[in-house]
């Protein structure tokens, strides 16, 4: 999918929530809390340090969720990373590579920062620092922990990470969707038990590789499938391009060419 693909992708997105949620419904599916998570394991727990194939490190399974020390699987990929990106004791327990990956993609319930303009990303850690913007599961928490140096040069790292040359999340399009449910990681799984419902106006997000998501591997083929309505791309698309008859403005005027 293009660049361009994904960003239409997102103003549907936002659109179908603002314009047709109905006031007040809980929108749980695209904003998931640990509370909603349900215990239901897709695969079974691995015993003892776990390999990857291609990579010479071994992880334990309490090592991979350890959100204070994210597995770093290719650090010969990669620029060396600042503290701040590795170790959550700069900042009270969540180490930035942990939730975005040390490839800046992430898992569905954190950003995609990868290559983020340094002035972009510095400007978001201050403003959910000010409470301008809000996140009340972590990264209020985490901005107002960071400090400014240590911001600054998480920027500058993740803001060097090139995009891979396979998108992290594939784009399907349909109308039914297997039935889902919140699992370990606050990441979505298809539910063992089977069937399928209509998709609504919901993005479901689903591992490309079940396993390969939970070892938290950043390469292409670990990222995620999001189903979406039919429709929805093309729908993105011409608002993007065209403000989708003055709904909006072009998003070329802001973001320039490409976007």
């Amino acid at each position: 999918m293009s660049k361009l693909g994904a960003f239409s992708l997102a103003l549907v997105f936002v659109g179908l929530l603002a314009a047709q949620a109905p006031a007040g419904k809980d929108l749980g599916w695209a904003f998931p809390t640990a509370a909603m998570v349900v215990n239901k394991p897709p695969i079974p727990e691995v015993e003892g340090p776990q390999p990857l194939p291609g990579s010479t490190k071994k992880y334990t399974q309490m090592e991979l969720d350890n959100l204070a020390s994210p597995p770093d699987w290719f650090p010969e990929q990669h620029p060396p990373a600042p503290r701040i990106v590795t170790d959550g004791t700069a900042n009270k327990g969540f180490a930035c590579g942990s939730c975005h990956l040390m490839n800046g993609l992430g898992h569905p319930e954190s950003g995609d920062i990868q290559g983020l303009t340094r002035e972009y990303f510095i400007q978001t850690m201050k403003d959910f620092k000010s409470g301008a913007r809000k996140d009340p599961i972590r990264m209020t928490a985490i901005a107002q922990s960071t400090s400014d140096a240590d911001a600054a040069a998480a920027a500058e790292w993740f803001g060097s990470l090139k995009a891979p040359a396979t998108p992290w999340i594939k784009v399907t399009e349909q109308n039914t969707v297997p039935k889902t449910y919140l699992g370990q990681g606050r990441m979505r799984f298809i539910d063992p038990a089977g069937g399928n419902e209509p998709i609504g106006n919901r993005i479901i997000m689903l591992p490309m590789d079940v396993q390969r998501a939970r070892l938290r591997d950043p390469r292409a083929g670990a990222g995620f499938t999001a189903l979406v309505p039919a429709g929805s791309v093309a729908k993105g698309e011409a608002l993007a391009k065209t403000g989708g008859g003055g709904k909006t403005v072009e998003c070329a005027i802001c973001h320039g060419e490409g976007l």
